[in-house]
């Protein structure tokens, strides 16, 4: 049976994340549904298909591969079909894993968000409240907004987006002590790969920041804020 939490996780090129990413997951005690989401065109697709194999077929933890449509893309794709079956959704990379604390992260998540439409985040032990580089959200506001992270992005910025909706729909809430730490090179905590330097390339980093400045200033966030004010107003 489905949990009412499913965490998307997009991924690339990084099949030996897999089962890292599953044995932090489960030394946290979370019941969340977990989703790995593989681009067909990844040359390390046979690898991820064989981390799939060792998972029993429509368990907690599954996978889809489906064309390649970048970070944000892919989430989208999966977040706006698992809203009409999940109460909340959340997003990780394939380089952050969650720690254990008293209360499992995914307790606190579905205790955060069970008042109504809303975002929360954890410490990342990289930007902490700055960037919610993981987040989870009720699944209305996807349904809502049509996406889960606006698709002017293609990878960065995205996390500045989340803060701007929950601040602006007064309805985020960050738990310092909710640790899904990001194995990051920039925290000196991952080497640089292929996927490391396309996403944070020169010019992925200057069309991101275009993009999310548009949005930001250009009408589409206050757009958005507009429909989500609605939401929590009818809740």
């Amino acid at each position: 049976m489905a949990d009412d939490l499913l965490v998307i996780i997009p991924t690339r090129g990084r099949p030996q994340a897999v089962m890292p990413i599953v044995r932090a997951w489960q030394e946290t005690g979370a019941t969340a549904d977990l989703l790995f989401a593989v681009d067909t065109d990844d040359p390390e697709l046979p690898a991820y298909k064989r981390e799939a194999a060792r998972f029993k077929a429509g368990g907690r933890i599954r996978f889809t591969f489906g064309k390649r449509r970048r970070l944000v893309g892919t989430l989208n794709q999966q977040a706006v079909k698992a809203a009409k079956n999940y109460r909340f959704l959340a997003f990780m990379g394939d380089d952050h894993r969650p720690r254990p604390a008293a209360m499992p992260w995914d307790a606190r998540i579905r205790e955060c968000l069970s008042g109504g439409p809303g975002i929360v985040y954890g410490n990342d032990l990289l930007q902490g409240e700055k960037m919610a580089t993981a987040v989870a959200m009720t699944s209305d506001i996807v349904a809502t907004l049509g996406y889960m992270a606006p698709p002017s992005m293609v990878h960065l910025c995205v996390d500045l987006c989340w803060v701007d909706w929950g601040r602006g729909m007064q309805r985020i809430t960050y738990l310092d002590d909710m640790v899904i730490e990001h194995l990051h090179p920039a925290a000196s905590k991952a080497e640089l790969d292929a996927v490391y330097e396309e996403c944070n390339s020169e010019a992925q980093v200057s069309a991101d920041t275009a993009a999310y400045y548009e949005y930001r200033d250009g009408g589409g966030l206050e757009a958005d804020l507009a429909k989500l004010r609605k939401l929590v107003e009818e809740a």
